[in-house]
């Protein structure tokens, strides 16, 4: 399989990664979620080509992840917003967050804290069941295969 046929196959997370799992581009998301919306701020905090982040954002565009907003006519600019789709991946960056200030921070800490806006508190939202509130980890659940898997099989690594 090509990684550009990655999106076809009956795998949730293979689907995703059709669509944001490319270099760079969880990159712009995160920019994204910190406010930055216009092209030359986006290329300027990414240090990438014109051409590549043109390429990331008309892709995420595209795939309504992200919606084009005029800000100013003659010449006409742009601003990039997320969609709810692309607002719907917050938790990915912050579970990616967890992990690598978990796993690569320097001595010097993680390089950005996010704070509650509710209580004003530092958190790092973790995962709970929707159903009885209790805090899930990977060996907490159990995959059960449905119609969408197809004929995809495996086996559970937890077990």
């Amino acid at each position: 399989m090509r990684w550009d046929e990655i999106g076809e196959v009956r795998c949730s997370v293979a689907r995703a990664l059709g669509i944001v799992g490319d270099r760079w581009t969880l990159l712009v998301i995160r920019d994204l979620f910190l406010g930055l919306r216009r092209f030359e701020r986006l290329q300027r905090s990414l240090g990438v080509t014109r051409h590549l982040l043109a390429e990331r954002l008309e892709k995420l565009v595209e795939q309504s992840v992200v919606e084009r907003v005029p800000y100013q006519e003659k010449p006409t600019r742009y601003e990039y917003r997320l969609t709810e789709k692309g607002i719907d991946l917050y938790p990915v960056l912050l579970a990616l967050v967890r992990w690598g200030d978990r796993w690569e921070a320097d001595s010097a800490g993680p390089p950005v804290l996010y704070r509650h806006k509710g209580c004003g508190a530092v958190a790092m939202p973790t995962l709970h069941c929707a159903q009885c509130g209790e805090p899930v980890a990977a060996r907490d659940m159990q995959p059960q295969p449905q119609p969408g898997a197809g004929a995809r099989r495996w086996t559970d690594p937890t077990g």
